[in-house]
C-alpha cells in the first residue's frame, strides 16, 4: 500500500514541477492592466481613487493602498482617466497586449478645482469639459454638501445665468430660469433622456434628492439643440450615481424654519461593484418631511406641508467587453398641500392647493463597441408616468378636485464614429434618431376643464466635430416633425473652439430653436388670486415661436504662487419671433375661474453677459462666484391686466437684470471644513392682482442677498468608517419678501426673492 501512496506523490510532485514557473522567470499573463496611483511629493498611495477606460466606461476604483486592477481586457489602445477629490485629474494612453500586463503609475498633483470633468452634455459624447465645443458647467456633490441643499431646486442657483424662483404662494410651485427665459425654454434632461413632461415640470425640482445626483451640467442658450431644438434657455442634464465601487453613506438632517416649523430629511446611498467589473448597481433612497410655514401669522402658508418619498436604482451589465446594458429606475410617491386650516379636508378650508403625486420612471440602454471601440452604437429608451390626484379650490368649493395622468415615452438610436481623417482633419461623427411621445390628461370638474393633449415628436440629428490641434468646428442639424405643428422644423447649429493652449480656450455658438403650441408646466398649475382660481388656456391658430440663439466666451485658467485661478466670461443674445405671453381675459363664470390666455406677439429678446471666477489657495481656501447681468425685453408693449388704463410693458416680468452668487470653503485644519455661500437677486417687476389689495399693480422689488454657512467635522471611526457631524444657518439674515399678502383674498403668485427664511440645521453622516 505505501507503494501506491509514494508513487501517488511522485507523481504529484512531477506534475507540480512541472505546472509550476520558475520564480526567477517572469509569468506572461495578457489582457490585464494593473497601476498604482501616489500623491506627489510623499510619494504615498492614495485609496478610493476612480480610475476609467474611457472608451469602454469601464470604472473601478483604487484601493486602500492605491492599486488597481483591470483583467479580461481585449487587445487594443486605450486611454486611462484617473480622478480623486482635490488633485488634478490624470489621463494617460495605454495598449494593452494579449501577450503581457500592462503596468501603469499614475503620480497626481493637488488641485484645487476640477476644470476637466468628463462631460456629455456638450456634444453627446463623453469628452473633457476643457476641449468640449460649448461651455458645459458641471456641479457636483461638493456643491450640494456646501451649500447643504436636500433637492435640485436649491442647488441651481448657484451657477451665474441661472435662478430659481418660487411662483405660489400656497403649493410652493418653482421654476428655473436660464438666461432670463421661463422655465419652458429651458430642457431638464435625466441622464441625457427628455423624460420630464410639462407635468412633471411643475413640482419636479423639488422632487429630485441631491442624493441621488452624480453630477448636473447645464450648458446655457441653445448650443445643446442636439437634445432637443425646444431648449432656448438652455439645457440641465441630470446624471445619476453609476457604481464605480462598493460604498454606503447615510445621513439624516433636522431643520428648524425662523423657529415655526421643522423639517427632517433622511437619505441613503450604497453600491456594489463586481470584482471583475461585468457589473454593478447602485441605490438611493431619500425621505423629506416638513411642516408648513406662515411667515406673517395670517394662518395661511407661505411654505406647504411637504411628505416625499424616494427609491432609485442605477445598474449596469457587460455580457462582453465591447458592450454594456445600463437600467436606471426611480419612483417617488409625494404629498404637498398649502393654505389654511390643514387638519380639516380640503374643501373644509378657505384655500387649499393639494397634490399627491405617484411618480415612476426609468431607462435601458444598450451601447454596443466595435472596431477597437472607435465606434459605438447606442438604443434607448426611457418611461415616466405620473398619477397626480389634486385639489385646487377657495372658499370651501366641494367641486375642485382634479385628477392627472401622464405618461411620456422615449426611443432612439444613435451611433458614434471616430474618423481618423474626414477632409481635412480628424473628426468624430454623430447621428441618430429618436422618437418621443407624450400623453396628458387632465380633469377638473369645478372648472369645467378636461383636457386632453398627445405630443408625438419624430426627430433625426446629425453633427461632425472636426478636431484639429489649435481649433475645433462642430457643426450639425436637427430635424423635428411635431404633431401640434404643420411642417418639419429644421435646426442648426454651429460650434468653434479654438485652444492656443491648455489654459485657454474660446467658443463661438449658434444655434436655432423652436417652442410647439402645446400645454406647458404652468397651465397644469391652478393659482389662486383674490379668493378666485386662475386658469391658463392656448389661444386658437396659436402659432410655435422659434428662436436664434449667439454665444461667445473666454476660458482662462491661470496658476500664480500657490494660487490656482479660471475665469470664465460669456456673452449670450437670443432672438424670439412669434414670442408667447399670457393676456388676461378676466372672470369667466363658465370655467368658474379668471383666465389667462397663451398668445403669439412679435418678437422678443434676451441679451447678457455671464462671469464666473474660482481661485483658490489648496484645500485652505477656496472661493467661487458668478455674475450675471442682462436685459430681457418685449419689443412691443404687453398687457398683464385686465384693466385697460394700466400700461402696458416691454420687460419681461419677475426677471431682474442682475443676479449672482458665491461659495467660500475652507479646510483650516484635518477633518474640520467650513463653508460660507450667498445667492443674490436684484430688483424687477413683479405683478400684483387686486384681490388683498384694491386695484392691480406693477410692484417694484427690492434686492436681496441670502447668505448661508455651515461647519462640519469628520470622525475617523475605523478603517471603513467615518463619522460627519455638521450644522450651519441658512438665510442668515432672514432676507425674505416683507410685503407678503394676507387671508383667503390674496394673490398667491405674488411671491418673490429666496425660497426660504432663515432656516437652522444639524445633520450626521455615516460614510466609508
Amino acid at each position: 500500500m505505501k507503494r501506491y501512496v509514494y508513487l501517488l506523490l511522485a507523481m504529484f510532485c512531477t506534475l507540480a514541477g512541472v505546472a509550476m514557473p520558475d520564480p526567477s522567470s517572469p509569468v506572461k499573463e495578457g489582457n490585464i492592466i494593473t497601476g498604482h496611483v501616489i500623491e506627489k511629493g510623499s510619494e504615498d498611495g492614495l485609496p478610493y481613487a476612480t480610475v476609467l477606460i474611457v472608451e469602454t466606461g469601464e470604472g473601478t476604483a483604487t484601493d486602500q493602498s492605491g492599486y488597481f486592477r483591470f483583467k479580461g481586457i481585449p487587445a487594443g489602445k486605450y486611454t486611462l482617466k484617473v480622478q480623486t477629490m482635490g488633485y488634478a485629474t490624470q489621463i494617460k494612453k495605454v495598449v494593452v497586449s494579449k501577450e503581457y500586463t500592462v503596468d501603469m503609475h499614475f503620480v497626481m498633483e493637488e488641485e484645487s478645482f476640477i476644470t476637466d470633468e468628463v462631460v456629455v452634455s456638450a456634444n453627446r459624447n463623453e469628452t473633457s469639459r476643457k476641449v468640449a465645443p460649448v461651455v458645459v458647467n458641471v456641479m457636483s456633490n461638493k456643491l450640494f454638501e456646501m451649500v447643504n441643499s436636500t433637492d435640485l431646486a436649491k442647488s441651481l442657483n448657484f451657477q451665474s445665468g441661472l435662478r430659481v424662483e418660487n411662483n405660489c404662494q400656497n403649493c410652493g410651485f418653482s421654476q428655473v430660469r436660464i438666461n432670463g427665459l421661463e422655465g419652458p425654454y429651458s430642457q431638464i434632461l435625466i441622464n441625457s433622456r427628455p423624460v420630464m413632461s410639462a407635468l412633471s415640470g411643475v413640482y419636479g425640482l423639488e422632487q429630485i434628492p441631491t442624493n441621488m445626483i452624480e453630477r448636473v451640467e447645464v450648458v446655457r442658450g441653445g448650443g445643446s439643440a442636439l437634445f432637443g431644438a425646444n431648449a432656448v434657455g438652455g439645457t440641465i442634464n441630470i446624471i445619476t450615481k453609476d457604481p464605480v465601487n462598493n460604498s454606503f453613506q447615510v445621513s439624516t438632517t433636522m431643520s428648524n424654519m425662523n423657529a415655526k416649523s421643522w423639517s427632517q430629511n433622511v437619505s441613503a446611498n450604497a453600491s456594489l461593484v463586481s470584482s471583475d467589473n461585468s457589473y454593478g448597481i447602485a441605490v438611493y433612497q431619500a425621505y423629506r418631511n416638513r411642516n408648513p410655514y406662515d411667515a406673517n401669522g395670517d394662518g395661511f402658508s407661505e411654505l406647504g406641508k411637504l411628505n416625499m418619498n424616494t427609491f432609485g436604482l442605477r445598474s449596469y451589465y457587460r455580457p462582453t467587453q465591447f458592450s454594456r446594458i445600463s437600467l436606471e429606475y426611480h419612483t417617488t410617491n409625494e404629498f404637498r398641500r398649502g393654505g389654511n386650516k390643514f387638519d380639516l379636508p380640503p374643501h373644509q378650508t378657505d384655500i387649499t392647493e393639494q397634490t399627491k403625486h405617484v411618480i415612476n420612471s426609468g431607462g435601458l440602454t444598450y451601447d454596443l463597441f466595435f472596431k477597437e471601440y472607435k465606434h459605438k452604437l447606442s438604443l434607448y429608451t426611457s418611461l415616466q408616468h405620473i398619477d397626480r390626484d389634486s385639489y385646487y379650490g377657495t372658499k370651501m368649493d366641494e367641486n375642485a378636485y382634479g385628477s392627472t395622468n401622464d405618461l411620456t415615452a422615449v426611443g432612439g438610436a444613435m451611433y458614434v464614429g471616430n474618423m481618423e481623417k474626414c477632409l481635412f482633419s480628424p473628426a468624430t461623427f454623430t447621428g441618430g434618431v429618436e422618437y418621443q411621445y407624450n400623453s396628458l390628461h387632465d380633469q377638473m370638474v369645478a372648472y369645467n376643464r378636461d383636457l386632453k393633449q398627445d405630443v408625438k415628436v419624430g426627430s433625426a440629428f446629425v453633427q461632425n466635430e472636426w478636431k484639429m490641434k489649435y481649433f475645433t468646428l462642430l457643426a450639425g442639424f436637427r430635424l423635428d416633425k411635431h404633431n401640434l405643428v404643420d411642417n418639419v422644423i429644421f435646426s442648426p447649429r454651429i460650434n468653434a473652439l479654438w485652444k492656443p493652449s491648455e489654459k485657454l480656450q474660446g467658443r463661438l455658438t449658434w444655434s436655432t430653436g423652436f417652442r410647439a403650441p402645446q400645454a406647458y408646466d404652468e397651465d397644469l398649475h391652478v393659482s389662486a388670486v383674490g379668493g378666485e382660481m386662475v386658469l391658463v388656456r392656448m389661444a386658437e391658430g396659436l402659432k410655435p415661436e422659434h428662436s436664434n440663439s449667439f454665444s461667445g466666451s473666454i476660458d482662462w485658467t491661470v496658476n500664480f504662487g500657490h494660487f490656482q485661478s479660471n475665469l470664465l466670461i460669456e456673452g449670450f443674445y437670443t432672438a424670439l419671433d412669434d414670442v408667447f405671453f399670457l393676456q388676461n381675459l378676466g372672470f369667466d363664470e363658465t370655467a368658474n375661474a379668471t383666465i389667462y390666455e397663451r398668445r403669439n406677439m412679435r418678437s422678443a429678446h434676451v441679451f447678457g453677459a455671464n462671469i464666473d471666477y474660482k481661485i483658490a489657495h489648496g484645500r485652505e481656501a477656496q472661493l467661487q462666484l458668478g455674475f450675471t447681468a442682462q436685459r430681457s425685453r418685449y419689443k412691443e408693449g404687453v398687457s398683464w391686466s385686465e384693466d385697460e388704463s394700466i400700461p402696458t410693458v416691454k420687460r419681461m416680468l419677475r426677471t431682474p437684470d442682475y443676479y449672482g452668487y458665491f461659495t467660500f470653503s475652507t479646510s483650516p485644519f484635518k477633518n474640520f471644513d467650513a463653508s460660507l455661500s450667498g445667492v443674490y437677486t436684484g430688483k424687477m417687476l413683479v405683478p400684483h392682482m387686486a384681490g388683498y389689495i384694491e386695484e392691480d399693480r406693477l410692484e417694484n422689488t427690492p434686492d436681496f442677498m441670502d447668505l448661508n454657512f455651515k461647519v462640519n467635522y469628520t470622525f475617523v471611526l475605523n478603517d471603513h468608517l467615518k463619522l460627519q457631524v455638521n450644522g450651519g444657518v441658512q438665510n442668515i439674515f432672514n432676507s425674505y419678501q416683507k410685503d407678503l399678502d394676507c387671508g383667503v383674498d390674496r394673490d398667491s403668485k405674488y411671491v418673490y426673492g429666496p425660497g426660504q427664511p432663515r432656516t437652522y440645521f444639524v445633520g450626521i453622516k455615516f460614510f466609508n
